[in-house]
Formats: structure tokens, C-alpha cells, sequence
């Protein structure tokens, strides 16, 4: 009786969109056309029904069904990352929006541009607590804390400007996810048509920015003998890659990249030591080093044992966020901007002699880089098997997708190399179970490259229903599944902590039946040669494909994994 009455209540809203009348849906989709949005993520609900009628009434956006609201936003976070458009999510009120939550925090950490618009609660219930259907207690404050930020639609002839607005913000640099909560009784109202027009979006009207790069700061490059980059996914985000590149050769720098960065330079490049900024001779290097400059880069704790990789004091920032800088590690000159422009502009002020011809800091780089990379091959065991065959069977242009799982994070994220960017997927703040709808949405996004996922069981069945989407959808996506029944990073960290497990063991389904129930080419490997074998056929039959790695019968690590030094300190008994 309840839904009975909750569409006598709403009639009026949903039968509008019978009419022709322009409404607020109307006017959210308009402006998703205008940004040139061709798929949206999500789960139709009672509370945002009229959106999802203008969306098919507009016939240009395709329509992701995910299984749930946490997939479809790793989804659109997967597709923005890999494509860099913007990444629309449209979920429902209260449990529908609150499920989005976690993943949008996951956007966050990795400054990714997504717009959610979530329905709300009919507007004269809002912050009533009269227990609505689908009401929270304060879902906009939710959203907010989860979000870069979030807004309550309250006038509807504003529809236009505040999508506009969200979208820009999103994409505004530091970006991140907005949401947008439109009250379910708004969605329907009928609005002006508005043509709004902004001057500033047509290129006609736009003028090269003149920069100028202080004098100090062109000094200390040009006289930097053994100068090294720490570059991020702020690179990523600005299109940088190509300038990074020409400007560690024209000024002869090691390149670290943090997990985001990976891509700014090919990882098969001299220069590019890699995602190895907390490996001894890495340290070592940036010990000796006159000079660091961090273009984009967040120094997250993971990646530098919380903040104990000691910086040279020479340090030169460049980041579109001034906060960043002094936040983790001092800086002595900070470059707020665009690092696209920032990076321009040094190319052309700098030098041409700006390189030292360094000839012995150039063979340590490449001593560097063999030594870290030597180091972590030694733990591995029968896995630098298959990092190697990882590494000779993804092309160039393979989009790399990995979940938080020992394989994935420990020799996935380092030994296979990427060579452009936005072909390295991950979860920054380090949730698991994200991988599988994140490989989704860069597939929905990159129809004709191959995506491969690499996940654990555990984080696997975390969004386990989203293997449907990608079924439905019919997506050539290759998972590599490793299974070993449990939580591995867990049990690791147990064992040299605590020397005993628990609520780390799974029992794990039959995943061969499993992936052939959801339509997908399924097969069972317990070596690096059949892993070889069914790697290339599932490359190459650009069908979707599951290859599971029976980590029992493979074997262990030569050396257990016992958890990354960052986190391991959290662990240990210790007086206050």
C-alpha cells in the first residue's frame, strides 16, 4: 500500500514527462549533451525515473546498468580515467545514494571528474525525519563528505546553471567528484528552455596566458647536476605527458613516479626509474640528488613509508593546488598552475645546454633502475615468471586495471610496464574490490583497446554482480583472477605481526563455472607457460575471458609478503 500511495503523491511529477513540456530532467540532460556525455552509469529507482525517461527520450546517451551503486561509480571513475571525459553516475535516494559513497571517496582520493546526480526525498520532507521513502537523515551533508562537493537542487529554473556549474567544478583542477541531489517532486516541474551561453567556451575568444617562471627558479635547474622528477597523476590530468618527457631529457632527470603518474614517461625509457620511490637505491639516489622537482604528485604514505623518504631540501613544486605544497614535504619554490602550460613554459626559458651531460649520473640512473627492479624479483618466486610474461604479452596501448591484491599491488604495479598514460588504472585509497567495475567503465570507454584486470578473490567477489554488466554489455575484458581463498594482504600482515590469522580465510566459489555461467571464455592455470598460453588466446579473441591463477598449486613468494612498511608501524604493540 505504501508504493501505492507514494505514486498517488508523485503522479503529477511523473506524468509531465508523458507531455512534451521542457522539464528539469529535460534541462540536466541538456546540459550533458552540451559537455558531450555519450554514457551515464547507474540504477534506475522511484526516485529518478523522470531523468532516466529524458535520458531515453533524448536517444544520444547510452544507459550503463550497473548491479550496484558503488560499481557504477567505479565504473564512470574507470571510464574518466581511461578516456579523460567526465564520468556521469545517476543513482537514487538515501541506501541508493549512501551505497555510491564509498567509491566516491575513491574519486576523491584520486581527484578523478565525475558528476553523480542522485534523486532526494519530495523537497517538503527534506530534514523532516518523518521517515519518507528512501529518506536519510541529511543526505546532501553524506554526499558532501564524500564528494569535492555537493548541491541540493532548490530552484528548478536554476537546473541549467548549477549542472553547468558542477560539471565545470568537476573538471576544475585539483578535480574531483561533484553531486548533485534534485528532490524527486523537482525533477518533473517544467522550466524555461534556457540558452545559456558562455563567451569564455568558445576557443575563439581565448589567448595564450603569458607565464613567466621566475629567474630563481630557471637557476636552479639549469644548475642541478643530478636532478630528479617526482611525477603524479596531476601529469595525467593535464595532458602533460609529452612536455614531462622532453623536459627530464633536456634537463637529464631520473623520473619516480607515484602509482597515478605511471605512464608520463614510458617505463622502458633510461630515465624512468618507476613506481619505486621508497626502494633503498631509490632513496639512495634521491640522497644524492641537488635537486627535486614534484610536478603533480600528492607523496602519499604508502608511497613513501609514511613521509620517512627523506627529500632534498632543493625542491621545487609545481601542482594546480597550492595547499599541496609544505603538506607532506617542504618546498622551496611552489609553481601554482596548469603543469601542461608550467612545463611549457620551462622548455622554452630554459637553456638549450640546460642538461649537464652527466654521463656517470646517467649510467647510475640506469644502475637505478635495474637495481630496485632486481630487488623486487627476488621475492617474488615462481610470480617473476609471470610478471614477465605480463610484460612481453600487453601491448603499448593496454589499459592496465588493478585491484588491491598482493600480485596486483606489489609486482603488477611495478614490473609491468606502462608506456602511455591513462593506461594504468588503481584505486588510490587503496579499497579493495574496486578493480572489476573500474575495468568496466574503461572498457564501456575504450571499445577498441584491450583492458585487463588483474584482482584477487577477495576483492573479486566484492562486486562480484558486476561481472553481469559486463556480460550484458558484451565487453572483450580480461580478468586475471588470482586465488589463493583468502584476503592475502591481510594474512601477510597477520603473519608478521601477530603470528596467527583470523577472518582472513574465504571459501571461494568455483570460479570456472562461474565465469562460464556469465558468458565468459573460463580457464584454470596453475603455471607461467599455460598462463602465457591463455593470456594470448584471450587477448587476442577479444571476447570476454576469465584466466584464474590457482596460487595454491603455483606456489609461495620466495619471500612471504608481509605488508607494506607504510602501514606495518599501526600494528605493533607500543606504549602511548
Amino acid at each position: 500500500m505504501w508504493f501505492v500511495a507514494y505514486l498517488k503523491e508523485n503522479y503529477i511529477y511523473m506524468n509531465l514527462s508523458k507531455h512534451t513540456e521542457f522539464t528539469t530532467a529535460d534541462a540536466i540532460v541538456q546540459e550533458l549533451v552540451r559537455e558531450g556525455v555519450k554514457v551515464v552509469f547507474g540504477i534506475v529507482s522511484i526516485h529518478n525515473l523522470p531523468i532516466y525517461d529524458a535520458i531515453n527520450r533524448n536517444g544520444t546517451i547510452r544507459l550503463i546498468t550497473a548491479r550496484g551503486e558503488s560499481g557504477a561509480v567505479n565504473m564512470a571513475e574507470g571510464y574518466a580515467r581511461s578516456t579523460e571525459k567526465i564520468g556521469v553516475i545517476l543513482t537514487s535516494t538515501g541506501a541508493g545514494a549512501g551505497n555510491a559513497a564509498g567509491s566516491l571517496t575513491e574519486a576523491w582520493n584520486a581527484g578523478v571528474p565525475l558528476l553523480h546526480v542522485t534523486g532526494d526525498v519530495a523537497s517538503p520532507y527534506l530534514g523532516t525525519g518523518k521517515r519518507y521513502i528512501h529518506e536519510s537523515k541529511n543526505q546532501n551533508t553524506m554526499m558532501d563528505g564524500a564528494s569535492k562537493k555537493s548541491y541540493l537542487l532548490k530552484n528548478c529554473h536554476q537546473t541549467t546553471v548549477i549542472v553547468r556549474e558542477s560539471i565545470q567544478e568537476a573538471k576544475t583542477l585539483p578535480s574531483g567528484p561533484i553531486t548533485l541531489n534534485i528532490p524527486i517532486d523537482l525533477q518533473s516541474i517544467i522550466v524555461p528552455k534556457s540558452q545559456i551561453l558562455n563567451l569564455e567556451d568558445s576557443k575563439t575568444f581565448l589567448m595564450d596566458k603569458v607565464m613567466e617562471i621566475p629567474r630563481d627558479v630557471l637557476k636552479e635547474i639549469t644548475n642541478a647536476s643530478r636532478p630528479v622528477i617526482w611525477a603524479g597523476g596531476g601529469v595525467v590530468y593535464a595532458d602533460a605527458a609529452c612536455e614531462l618527457k622532453s623536459f627530464a631529457e633536456k634537463i637529464g632527470a631520473a623520473v619516480i613516479t607515484s602509482e597515478s603518474g605511471k605512464g608520463v614517461i614510458p617505463e622502458n625509457h633510461p630515465l624512468c626509474i618507476g613506481h619505486f620511490g621508497s626502494y633503498e637505491a631509490t632513496q639512495k639516489l634521491l640522497n644524492n640528488s641537488d635537486l627535486l622537482i614534484s610536478i603533480g604528485v600528492r607523496f602519499r604514505g604508502n608511497e613513501t613509508t609514511n613521509w620517512t623518504v627523506v627529500m632534498p631540501e632543493n625542491h621545487i613544486g609545481i601542482d594546480a593546488d597550492p595547499n599541496i605544497f609544505n603538506l607532506n614535504y617542504t618546498v622551496k619554490y611552489g609553481l601554482t598552475g596548469n603543469a601542461k602550460q608550467i612545463l611549457n613554459q620551462l622548455l622554452k626559458d630554459l637553456p638549450e645546454n640546460s642538461s649537464t651531460n652527466n654521463q656517470d649520473y646517467l649510467e647510475e640512473i640506469k644502475d637505478v633502475r635495474y637495481a630496485v627492479r632486481l630487488a623486487l624479483e627476488k621475492t617474488l618466486g615462481p610470480y617473476k615468471e609471470f610478471a614477465e610474461v605480463m610484460r612481453n604479452s600487453l601491448s603499448t596501448s593496454t589499459i592496465l586495471v588493478r585491484d588491491v591484491t598482493v600480485p596486483a599491488s606489489l609486482w603488477g604495479s611495478r614490473l609491468v610496464d606502462i608506456h602511455k598514460p591513462r593506461t594504468s588504472i588503481h584505486a588510490n585509497g587503496g579499497g579493495i574490490g574496486q578493480g572489476l567495475p573500474m575495468a568496466i567503465g574503461a572498457q564501456v570507454g575504450c571499445e577498441n583497446d584491450t583492458v585487463v584486470l588483474m584482482v584477487g578473490d577477495g576483492g573479486f567477489l566484492v562486486n562480484i554482480g558486476e561481472l553481469a554488466t559486463a556480460s550484458q554489455e558484451n565487453l572483450p575484458l580480461v580478468i586475471i583472477l588470482f586465488d589463493d581463498s583468502g584476503y592475502g594482504v591481510l594474512r601477510g600482515i597477520q603473519d608478521a605481526t601477530y603470528g596467527r590469522r583470523v577472518g582472513v580465510e574465504l571459501k571461494s566459489p568455483d570460479f570456472e563455472t562461474l565465469g562460464k555461467s556469465m558468458g565468459f571464455k573460463t580457464s584454470k592455470v596453475s603455471d607461467s607457460v599455460d598462463f602465457a598460453t591463455e593470456l594470448k588466446l584471450a587477448i587476442n579473441q577479444k571476447k570476454p575471458a576469465i584466466i584464474v591463477v590457482d596460487m595454491k598449486q603455483v606456489g609461495p613468494m620466495a619471500i612471504p609478503y608481509q605488508g607494506s612498511p607504510a602501514i606495518m608501524h599501526a600494528f605493533r604493540p607500543k606504549e602511548l
